[in-house]
């Protein structure tokens, strides 16, 4: 495919119904939203959302995918994937689309952990294989991090300690991935497109927090901690000590600044740039997400 300026307009493929994992999540309901405000018949699906989904229980994966024509894809973390199995289930409902919410480096050695990325693999080889059409989703470290994720407690408390050093990342806006997943969703000419995705500008930590201050009065200092302290942090404060290791070794791409690099996915996809992290943070400002 290539780069152009112009989005991609053909939606004579548009499916009858979309169904959407992780429908009450951070890219999930985003793309629930834009996919609704369209007219497109949507199931938003998770454990607590309108139509019930759970990964851990393949009872709830047939009745979400009846009569459904497009699945947007947000597996869970752990290997092996659940995922080659309901790709299986979705291709034998009916599915003809299949759009996949991956991570960025999975093909890169060493950008994520094996703990990271293994469950992303598993998933991206499910999706390549399954028969129907199918796009890739591999965004980086999400901006919305610092307003409704687990960055949000540290940014309103006024300190934000992390093990990222003085690493960058172009954090990317969810919105810009709903964007693009309801693009793939409801066009044509995205099968078997692989969209890395991330901001126009790569920043530290301590950057971003300054955006946060100038269009709101939350002043946030960002203290860097090494990796171990960390990951005892959060084991201190009751979170397993497998999951605070996942946390600790997922920030490795920010830390290194392997997630600094600028890529052309959401351009490619949608023919604009990327959001700033300046028109993130004002557009939360005003959501109230640090009041």
């Amino acid at each position: 495919m290539t780069q152009t300026d112009s989005p991609r307009t053909d939606t004579t493929n548009t499916p009858a119904t979309v169904l959407v994992l992780g429908g009450t999540g951070k890219t999930g309901r985003r793309v629930v939203a834009l996919l609704r405000a369209s007219g497109v018949e949507t199931r938003a699906a998770s454990r607590s959302g309108d139509t019930r989904f759970d990964w851990s229980d393949p009872d709830t994966w047939q009745p979400a995918l009846d009569g459904a024509d497009a699945v947007y894809v947000v597996g869970p973390e752990g290997s092996p994937s659940p995922t080659p199995a309901f790709v299986e289930r979705a291709v034998a409902s009916g599915v003809r689309r299949l759009v996949l919410l991956s991570a960025r480096g999975v093909d890169t050695p060493g950008h994520l952990s094996a703990a990271v990325g293994a469950p992303h693999r598993q998933s991206e080889a499910a999706v390549r294989s399954s028969g129907v059409a199918w796009t890739i989703l591999r965004p980086g470290w999400f901006a919305q991090n610092f307003s409704e994720g687990v960055f949000r407690d540290g940014v309103r408390a006024g300190e934000l300690a992390l093990p990222t050093g003085d690493g960058t990342a172009a954090f990317i806006d969810a919105d810009d991935i709903a964007a693009v997943a309801v693009a793939a969703l409801t066009e044509d000419g995205h099968h078997g497109e692989v969209y890395e995705l991330s901001g126009p500008r790569a920043l530290g930590v301590a950057d971003v927090l300054g955006e946060i201050a100038e269009v709101t009065a939350v002043r946030a200092a960002y203290v860097p901690v090494e990796p171990s302290a960390y990951r005892a942090g959060l084991v201190a404060q009751g979170v397993p000590e497998e999951e605070a290791v996942v946390w600790t070794e997922a920030m490795e791409p920010i830390r290194t600044s392997r997630e600094a690099p600028l890529t052309d996915g959401v351009r490619r996809a949608l023919g604009r740039p990327p959001r700033d992290i300046a028109e993130f943070a004002r557009d939360a400002a005003a959501a109230g997400a640090w009041g």
